[in-house]
């Protein structure tokens, strides 16, 4: 038989991981949101002969296939951080419906 007490502990864990889901997916969408834009300079850049990049508040020329290599760079970086959140979140989800598979048998006894 589970106690009160320890029911109210196992819905707060499940609190606290739901809390991190969504916290990842937050997080999920800054990252995708910033591959669009480096997808969409890319695409821009592949369709302009002259290059420019933003540093503080100048915009300087820059070598079109340096700054192609780059955003290619900083996108693979978001690419695999994006994975690397999906599989948390997965592993959180599956944290979440065991904890919550262990309230409802609690709540059955």
């Amino acid at each position: 038989m589970v106690t009160k007490k320890e029911a109210e502990e196992k819905i707060s864990q499940l609190q606290l991981i739901e809390q991190s889901v969504q916290t990842l997916l937050v997080q999920k969408q800054q990252l995708q949101a910033q591959q669009q834009e480096i997808e969409s300079a890319l695409d821009e850049l592949s369709k302009t002969d002259k290059a420019y990049k933003i540093v503080g508040n100048l915009m300087i020329a820059s070598d079109k296939e340096e700054l192609k290599k780059y955003l290619q760079t900083k996108k693979d970086t978001l690419d695999l951080r994006v994975k690397s959140i999906e599989k948390q979140e997965n592993q959180l989800k599956e944290k979440a419906e065991s904890t919550r598979s262990q309230i409802m048998e609690g709540l059955k006894k």
